[in-house]
């Protein structure tokens, strides 16, 4: 049993390693005010930073809310206790801001005066095309 118990620890101490060499881990994270993002630090000295808008409990805090934010375990997450938000580091650089159903309610909904006004020219002129078979 015992040699058991050691085989398993040596392959989840042999994947920590390859992890740890793999994965982004953050060494630092604040919130600009100026950019409105979320700006983390890597320990490989790249730096991800993302608009908290995009992020599933992050779209409506205020900044001082968001400026409260701190770095998970071994800095693989982001956490903000207020808020009660934890979000995954690599999940974030994957562009993955938020559970499966809520990254389905907010898939597309990029909006700006631009496109309504693109949208009430092509309503005026009958609306979009039909396709030609």
């Amino acid at each position: 049993m015992a040699d058991l118990t050691d085989a398993a620890i040596d392959v989840a101490l042999k994947r920590g390693r390859a992890a740890h060499a793999n994965e982004p881990r953050a060494a630092a994270a604040r919130y600009d005010r100026a950019s409105s993002r979320v700006i983390v630090d890597l320990e490989n000295g790249c730096t991800f930073a993302f608009p908290p808008h995009l992020a599933q409990g992050l779209e409506s805090a205020t900044d001082d809310q968001l400026a409260a934010v701190e770095i998970l375990g071994r800095g693989y997450g982001l956490h903000w206790e207020e808020l009660d938000v934890d979000l995954s580091l690599p999940g974030l650089m994957a562009g993955i801001f938020g559970t499966k159903a809520w990254m389905a309610g907010h898939a597309g909904r990029a909006t700006s005066p631009a496109k309504a006004a693109a949208s009430r020219a092509n309503g005026a002129k009958g609306g979009r095309p039909r396709k030609s078979a």
